[in-house]
């Protein structure tokens, strides 16, 4: 399966059923190791073991990989899905994900040419990380 925008081999992977409601009900989407576009995907084609190291070296494995996949799903729109964002953080780092560290190491990927985001990354993070922020 490859990506609607760059035609990039996508990553597909199955979306664990707490994690649905933010992925409009799909229980697959899909991945671009090149512009990050997440999308839903037909549950049959969702790897069984999906490569998220397609990705990059460092995104994370399994579930708290799905649910990293749709955190950076919710970056383009960041601002009108703070919700869904800060509950799909939280199921990430219940699944021992440390996502400061992987966008961290995502953005050093989009500055090393490795990854080419259909977005700005480094802004979107930043946003994130505002619009997150613990003293809220």
């Amino acid at each position: 399966m490859n990506c609607p925008h760059c035609d990039s081999a996508v990553v597909a992977f199955a979306i664990p059923a707490d994690l649905r409601e933010y992925a409009a009900g799909d229980a697959a989407a899909s991945i671009c190791p090149n512009c990050l576009t997440v999308e839903s995907a037909a549950a049959a084609a969702a790897e069984d073991d999906p490569a998220f190291s397609r990705v990059h070296e460092s995104f994370p494995s399994g579930d708290g990989g799905a649910a990293f996949a749709l955190l950076v799903a919710t970056l383009p729109s960041i601002a009108l899905r703070k919700a869904d964002a800060r509950a799909i953080r939280e199921r990430a780092e219940r699944e021992g994900v440390d996502t400061a560290l992987a966008f961290d190491r995502l953005v050093d990927a989009v500055h090393d040419a490795e990854v080419a985001p259909a977005f700005d990354l480094e802004r979107r993070v930043r946003q994130l990380d505002s619009l997150l922020d613990p003293s809220e």
